[in-house]
C-alpha cells in the first residue's frame, strides 16, 4: 500500500512543521509576547489521551465493552477536587519553586534527597514501559499501513529514525534550558496542536465508519444486535464492579500525578485562573475523543477481523474498506498521540534522574563534581538513554500483554504518589519518615504484584513462583497475595494501596519529625491554605551594614558549580537587579535574606527544590550578628502582629489577617517553650535551696555532735581527778 521510506518521510514532515510551530512560539515568548492563553493549557492536559485512548481502547471494548469508559469517569470526577488538589499545587508550585512531582513529594517532607530519589525511581521503572508501549504502538501500526510482517521490519531504520525525531524534538524544545521551571511555549504549542490532530482524525474515521460502513447510530445498535456483539454494550462481564473502581481510582489520580500530567497541569500553569476554563474543555474533548470506539469496535469484528489485533482497528478498518489513505491518516493521529505524551514525559524524566539520582552522587564523590557544570548537557544524554532505552525494551517485550493492560502497570506505580501527596496537602502530621515507609511499601507491593508476574509470563522465572508462592509460602503468591482472589489489576492495586496507606499513617504517627521538618510543614501547608501564587512584600528599614561584595562572590562561586560560569555571573548580577541593590556597598539583613531566597530559587530550578536548599545551607554562611538581627526582626514583627490583634480583634478572622498564622503558630510555641524553662528553673532554684538546707542541717549536726564531744571528755577529765569515779574508759560520745 505505501513504502516505508514514504511514511518516514510524512513523519519528517509532520515533525518538521511541529518544529515551526514550536520555532514560532518561543519567536513570539522571547520578545516578550507569550501565548498565555487558558484554552491552550486546557488542550495541554489532553497530552492525558495518549494510544490508550487512539488504539488501545478499541481493543479494550472489543474484550470488555464499556469497561474502557472507566479509565475516563475517574478523570471526570477528578475534576470535581481540582480545586482541593490541582491548585494547591499550583500555589506550592510558585512559592517553593517545584520542577517535578518528585520536587514537590521531596519538598513537603524535609526537602528530603531520598525520598525525592525513590519517588524518581518508582518513576522511572514504571513509565519506561509505557514509553515503550508508545514506541511500540508507532512501529506496529508503521507495519500494517506498510504491509510489511513483523519479522520484516528493520527496528534499524524506521525505530532509530523517529526515536531519533523524538530525541531530537525533545532536546530543543523540551531540554534547551537548564531552568524546567520556565515555560516552553514552543514545546506547549506543539503539544496543543498534536492534541488537535489526533482529535480532529479520530472524529473523521469516526464519522466515515458511523454513516458509511454503517447508517447511523441507530443502524449501529441493530447491527450490533443482530451479529451478536451484545457484549460491546456490557458492563464487563465478571468481576465488573471491581474493575470499574479499579479504573476509577487509577484515573482519578493520574491524571493528575502522572509526570507528564503534573507537568502540564502545574509546572506549565501561568495562573490558576485557567483551571476554569479545563474544567469544561477537558471532559469536552474526553467525550469527542472517545465516542466513536464503539462503533469501530463493532466493524472491525463485523469485517472479521483477528479479535488479537483489536488494537489497531482504527488502522485495520479503514484498509479493510479500501480506504488507504484514511488509514495513512489514522497513523498520522496515532503518532501525535504517542508523541505527545513520549516528549514530555521523557523531560520530566530527565529533569528527575539529573536533579535526583545523578546530582547527589557528584556532590557525594568528588571525581564526578565536573558533571554539575554540563548539567544540561547532562540531561540530553539522559533524554537519549530513555528514549533508546525504551526502544530497546519494546523490542525485549513479546505481545504477552496488550495495551492497555501493559499501560496499567504504569498507571499503578503513578498510584503509589497519591497517599504521599494527597494526604500530605491537608495533614500536617504527615511527615518524612511515613512517606519514606509508605513510598517503599507501595514499591514493594507493586512491583511482587504486578512485575514478578509479569517476568514468569516472558519466561524469565518459573511458574511455580505463581503457583506455589516464593519457598512454596502459599499465601505469599504473586498473584493471590494473603490468599486475595482477584483479578491481577485490582489485586495490586488494592494491596499496594493499602499497605502504602498505613505505613505512611503508621510511620507519620510513631515518628516525631525535628523542628526542621516541622517549620517546613508548616510553611508548606500555609502555602496550600492561603493558595498564594506570589511571595508577599517584605518589610524594609533595618541598617544596611552588611558589606554586599562578599555576599556576590559568595552567590556566584555557588551558582558556578552548577551553572557555568556566564550563567552563574549573570544570575547573581539579576538578582542584585531585581533587588536594586545593586549600586549598594552595603545592605540590610533583610536584603540579604531576600537575596539568598532568589538565590535559592533559582538554584531550585536548576538541580531542585531538595539539593537547592542542601547546597544553600552547606555553603552560604551568616555571621553572628547577622543571625541575631534576624532574630530580632522576628521576634519583632510577632509582637506587631500580637498588638494588631489585642487592639483590633475584630480584624483576626479577615483574609489578610491569615497570613500570619503560621507566626502566631510559632510564637505560641515558642512562649510555651520559654514558660516551660523558667517552669524547670524555678523547681531547680527550689532543689538547689533545699539542698543547701540540708548541707547547712549537716554541717550544724556535726558542729553540735562535736562539742558535745569535748564537753563530756572535759567532764570526765574533771571526775578522774576527783577520784570519784573508775579509770576505766568511759563510752565515747558519737562523731
Amino acid at each position: 500500500m505505501f513504502s516505508p521510506l514514504s511514511v518516514l518521510l510524512l513523519i519528517v514532515v509532520y515533525t518538521g512543521l511541529l518544529f515551526a510551530l514550536a520555532q514560532w512560539g518561543e519567536h513570539r515568548t522571547r520578545r516578550g509576547r507569550p501565548i498565555n492563553s487558558a484554552t491552550i493549557y486546557a488542550l495541554s492536559l489532553c497530552v492525558y489521551f495518549t494510544t490508550w485512548t487512539f488504539y488501545g481502547s478499541v481493543g479494550f471494548a472489543t474484550r470488555s465493552g464499556l469497561l474502557y469508559l472507566g479509565i475516563y469517569a475517574g478523570a471526570f470526577l477528578s475534576l470535581f477536587f481540582w480545586h482541593l488538589t490541582l491548585r494547591r499545587m499550583i500555589a506550592v508550585k510558585e512559592t517553593f519553586h517545584i520542577t517535578s512531582i518528585a520536587d514537590l513529594i521531596s519538598t513537603r517532607y524535609r526537602r528530603s534527597q531520598r525520598i525525592a530519589a525513590l519517588v524518581t525511581l518508582i518513576a522511572l521503572f514504571g513509565l519506561l514501559p509505557y514509553i515503550s508501549l508508545q514506541l511500540e504502538a508507532v512501529i506496529r501500526s508503521l507495519r500494517l499501513i506498510t504491509h510489511e510482517g513483523a519479522s520484516h521490519i528493520h527496528w534499524s531504520s524506521s525505530g532509530i529514525l523517529i526515536t531519533l525525531l523524538m530525541t531530537a524534538f525533545t532536546i530543543v524544545f523540551g531540554v534547551r534550558r537548564l531552568d524546567p521551571t520556565e515555560r516552553h511555549q514552543g514545546m506547549i504549542l506543539a503539544l496543543v496542536a498534536e492534541c488537535v490532530i489526533k482529535l480532529i482524525i479520530l472524529l473523521v474515521i469516526g464519522l466515515f465508519i458511523t454513516y458509511q460502513f454503517f447508517d447511523g447510530p441507530v443502524d449501529i445498535y441493530q447491527q450490533i444486535k443482530q451479529n451478536r456483539l451484545d457484549h460491546l454494550l456490557g458492563s464487563g462481564g465478571e468481576d465488573a464492579g471491581i474493575q470499574w473502581l479499579t479504573l476509577i481510582v487509577l484515573s482519578f489520580v493520574g491524571v493528575q500525578l502522572l509526570p507528564r500530567q503534573f507537568h502540564v497541569g502545574v509546572v506549565e500553569n501561568v495562573s490558576p485562573t485557567h483551571l476554569g476554563r479545563a474544567l469544561w474543555l477537558f471532559p469536552l474533548y474526553a467525550v469527542l475523543i472517545v465516542l466513536f470506539v464503539i462503533p469501530v469496535a463493532a466493524a472491525g469484528l463485523m469485517l472479521g477481523l483477528p479479535e488479537q489485533s483489536a488494537d489497531f482497528f482504527m488502522l485495520l478498518v479503514p484498509q479493510a474498506l479500501g480506504q488507504p489513505y484514511l488509514a495513512l491518516l489514522s497513523f498520522l493521529g496515532g503518532f501525535a498521540a504517542a508523541s505527545g505524551m513520549v516528549i514530555i514525559t521523557t523531560m520530566t524524566l530527565a529533569t528527575m534522574v539529573s536533579n535526583h539520582l545523578l546530582l547527589p552522587v557528584c556532590e557525594k564523590f568528588s571525581q564526578l563534581a565536573w558533571m554539575r557544570t554540563w548539567l544540561l548537557q547532562v540531561r540530553w544524554i539522559l533524554v537519549a538513554a530513555i528514549l533508546f532505552g525504551s526502544l530497546l525494551l519494546a523490542r525485549v517485550l513479546t505481545d504477552t500483554y496488550m495495551l492497555v493492560a501493559v499501560g496499567m502497570i504504569s498507571f499503578v506505580a503513578a498510584l503509589q504518589f497519591a497517599p504521599v501527596t494527597f494526604i500530605g496537602l491537608f495533614w500536617n502530621r504527615g511527615n518524612s519518615m511515613g512517606a519514606m515507609l509508605g513510598l517503599m511499601a507501595g514499591f514493594a507491593l507493586w512491583g511482587w504484584t504486578l512485575i514478578i508476574p509479569a517476568w514468569v509470563e516472558e519466561g524469565w522465572l518459573p511458574v511455580s513462583l505463581l503457583l506455589e508462592g516464593p519457598l512454596g509460602i502459599s499465601w505469599l503468591r504473586p498473584e493471590a497475595l494473603f490468599g486475595m482472589d482477584l483479578p491481577s489489576v485490582p489485586h495490586a492495586v488494592f494491596w499496594s494501596l493499602l499497605f502504602n496507606t498505613l505505613f505512611y499513617l503508621m510511620g507519620s504517627w510513631l515518628y516525631q519529625p525535628q523542628k526542621h521538618e516541622r517549620t517546613l510543614t508548616t510553611e508548606f501547608l500555609y502555602t496550600t491554605r492561603t493558595l498564594r501564587t506570589q511571595e508577599k512584600a517584605r518589610p524594609t528599614g533595618l541598617n544596611a551594614y552588611i558589606e554586599l561584595a562578599p555576599k556576590l562572590v559568595e552567590a556566584e562561586q555557588l551558582l558556578r558549580r552548577y551553572l557555568g560560569d556566564e550563567k552563574a555571573q549573570h544570575s547573581v548580577n539579576r538578582i542584585a537587579e531585581d533587588l536594586q541593590v545593586y549600586d549598594k556597598s552595603h545592605i540590610s539583613v533583610v536584603e540579604l535574606m531576600e537575596f539568598h531566597r532568589m538565590l535559592e530559587q533559582i538554584l531550585a530550578g536548576a538541580i531542585g527544590a531538595a539539593s537547592a536548599h542542601t547546597a544553600i545551607e552547606e555553603n552560604i554562611r551568616y555571621t553572628d550578628r547577622e543571625r541575631s538581627d534576624l532574630t530580632a526582626l522576628y521576634s519583632h514583627i510577632v509582637n506587631e502582629l500580637q498588638g494588631s490583634y489585642r487592639f483590633h480583634p475584630d480584624k483576626a478572622h479577615e483574609p489578610q489577617s491569615r497570613g500570619f498564622e503560621m507566626l502566631d503558630d510559632l510564637q505560641d510555641q515558642l512562649e510555651h517553650l520559654q514558660l516551660k524553662l523558667d517552669q524547670q528553673n524555678n523547681e531547680m532554684e527550689q532543689l538547689e535551696a533545699k539542698l543547701e538546707r540540708q548541707y547547712q542541717e549537716i554541717f550544724d549536726y556535726r558542729v553540735e555532735a562535736q562539742r558535745l564531744r569535748h564537753e563530756n571528755e572535759a567532764l570526765r577529765q574533771q571526775l578522774l581527778s576527783e577520784g570519784q569515779i573508775d579509770p576505766s574508759p568511759l563510752p565515747r560520745s558519737p562523731s
